[in-house]
Order: C-alpha cells, then sequence, then structure tokens
C-alpha cells in the first residue's frame, strides 16, 4: 500500500462527512435562529433604552427626602410589640 492511496482513501470508500439527513434543513434553519435571536436582542435593546430615558437624570440622597435618620436608632433592632409578635 502506497502513501497516496492511504491518503486518497480506498475507491469504495463513501465519504459521509457532508450532507447526510435527507432534505438538507441545517442551514435554512441555522439563519432563522439567528435571525430571531438578532430580531429579540434589538427589541430588547430598544426597550432598555426607553426604561432609562424615563429614569431621572439625578436620584436624590436618601437623607433628603424623608428628613435625617437616627444612626443610632436605625442600628438597633426592632422590639416586637404584642399586637405583632416576630416569628423566626
Amino acid at each position: 500500500m502506497s502513501v497516496m492511496s492511504v491518503l486518497a482513501g480506498a475507491a469504495g470508500d463513501v465519504n459521509n462527512f457532508g450532507d447526510t439527513r435527507g432534505g438538507a434543513m441545517a442551514g435554512p434553519l441555522g439563519l432563522l435562529i439567528i435571525v430571531l435571536l438578532s430580531i429579540a436582542t434589538v427589541l430588547l435593546i430598544r426597550n432598555m433604552n426607553k426604561r432609562l430615558r424615563r429614569l431621572p437624570s439625578s436620584f436624590e440622597k436618601p437623607g433628603a427626602a424623608g428628613g435625617t435618620v437616627d444612626s443610632e436608632a436605625a442600628d438597633e433592632p426592632v422590639a416586637a410589640d404584642k399586637d405583632h409578635p416576630v416569628s423566626g
């Protein structure tokens, strides 16, 4: 057996590396999936841009809107009263 016959393969071998499915749907199906993903990406980006435009240009500081918060009172746990017991 020569090197050329090994590299070229035997004359009776069948090449099954190509399209083995009947109908050849791999190309069109892949294109459909890529188009659908592209459309979904464009719609998501448009929706995100609309939501970002509705946000205010700056947010107020947490203590400025509702008065000042006592830092010592914020660190202490809230005690349960008789009407609203804490379940744990």
